[in-house]
C-alpha cells in the first residue's frame, strides 16, 4: 500500500509504502486502542458516576452483572456437586475398609473391643487455635483427589494383606496340627531305638499312641486320601496327602473309614485303632512325611498328648 503526503508547506509529495505487517501492526494498535478506551468508559461510569447513569446502561450493566454472578453460581453448584459425588464414593470406600478391617482383626485373632472399626477413635488434648485458613473450591477439590488415592491405595493394600492372611490360615489347616487320638500316650517316640522284634537299634520314623482297640483315629490335618489299604508292615494304614510335599501316615488299623481320592477334613475320622501288620499290641502309629522323608510329628502338633 502505497501513501501520498501533500502539503502547502513541502515543496513536493511524499510518499509512504506500508506492507502488510505494517498494516497488521497498525490495525493491532488500533484494536487495542479502542478496547482500552472502552474498559476505561466503562470502569469510569460504574465506579465515579453510578448516579449519573441512565436508566438503559443501568439495566444493560446490570444484565451483565447478573450474568457473571449466574456463570459464578453454576460453576460452584458444579463444583459442589462433584465434590459431594466424591465425598459419597469416598464414604462407600470407607464402609468397605471397615467391614474388611473387622476382618483381618478376626484372622488376627485380635480381640472385638482393640479395634472398633465401625466407631470414630477415641481422641483428646488441649485446644490450640491457629489462624483460619481460607480454602477454595480447586484447593479443596485438590485435597479430595489426593484423599480419594489414599484410600483407594490403602484398600488395595489391605485386600493384599487379607488374601495372604487367607492364604497362611488355609495352609495351616493342610498342616499336620492336631493329634489323631484324643486321649493317649506315646508309648514310642520318633528317633532310634531297640526294634521289639529284632533287639536290635533301628529308626523308628513315627511316633505310636498306646491306645485300646476301637479308639478312633481322626485326621491330622486335611487333604486327600492317598492310600487306604492293608500293608505288610503296616498293617490296615491310610495315608493322606496333604499337598506341598506333606504326608501323614496311620498305621495298624483295625478298621479303615475312608477310600483313596476321598477328601477329608482336619479332625475327620478316617479309621479304628487295632494292632495289624507289625504291631506287638493294640496302638497307633502316626508318621508325618515331608519330600518321602520321615519328620518328627510332635514338632508339627499343637496337642501332644503323653
Amino acid at each position: 500500500m502505497n501513501v501520498i503526503l501533500v502539503s502547502n508547506s513541502l515543496a513536493k509529495t511524499r510518499s509512504i509504502t506500508l506492507s502488510g505487517w505494517h498494516i497488521s501492526f497498525l490495525a493491532l494498535m488500533l484494536l487495542g486502542l479502542m478496547l482500552g478506551a472502552a474498559f476505561t468508559l466503562q470502569y469510569a461510569l460504574v465506579r465515579f458516576a453510578p448516579e449519573g447513569l441512565g436508566d438503559g446502561m443501568r439495566a444493560f450493566l446490570s444484565k451483565i452483572q447478573s450474568a457473571e454472578q449466574q456463570k459464578q453460581q453454576s460453576y460452584l453448584h458444579s463444583s459442589l456437586d462433584a465434590m459431594a459425588a466424591r465425598v459419597g464414593q469416598m464414604q462407600a470406600q470407607m464402609q468397605r475398609l471397615d467391614a474388611l478391617g473387622t476382618r483381618l482383626a478376626k484372622l488376627t485373632g485380635m480381640k472385638p473391643d482393640e479395634f472398633r472399626f465401625d466407631q470414630p477413635p477415641a481422641q483428646g488434648g488441649p485446644l490450640i487455635t491457629l489462624p483460619a485458613q481460607e480454602m477454595s473450591v480447586s484447593s479443596l477439590d485438590q485435597q479430595l483427589s489426593k484423599l480419594t488415592q489414599v484410600v483407594s491405595d490403602r484398600s488395595d493394600k489391605l485386600q493384599a494383606l487379607e488374601t495372604m492372611l487367607l492364604q497362611n490360615q488355609l495352609s495351616s489347616r493342610l498342616l499336620p496340627s492336631i493329634a489323631p487320638i484324643d486321649d493317649g500316650w506315646y508309648s514310642s517316640n520318633f528317633g532310634w531305638r531297640i526294634d521289639p522284634f529284632t533287639g536290635t537299634n533301628a529308626m523308628h520314623e513315627g511316633v505310636d499312641y498306646m491306645v485300646p482297640t476301637g479308639t478312633p483315629v481322626h485326621a491330622s490335618a486335611g487333604g486327600v486320601v492317598a492310600y487306604a489299604s492293608y500293608h505288610a508292615q503296616y498293617g490296615n494304614m491310610v495315608e493322606i496327602d496333604h499337598g506341598n510335599d506333606i504326608v501323614t501316615r496311620y498305621a495298624h488299623a483295625s478298621r479303615l473309614l475312608v477310600k483313596v481320592g476321598q477328601v477329608v477334613r482336619r479332625g475327620e475320622k478316617i479309621a479304628v485303632v487295632g494292632s495289624t501288620g507289625r504291631s506287638t499290641g493294640s496302638h497307633l502309629h502316626f508318621e508325618v512325611r515331608y519330600k518321602g522323608n520321615a519328620q518328627n510329628p510332635v514338632r508339627f502338633l499343637q496337642k501332644a498328648a503323653g
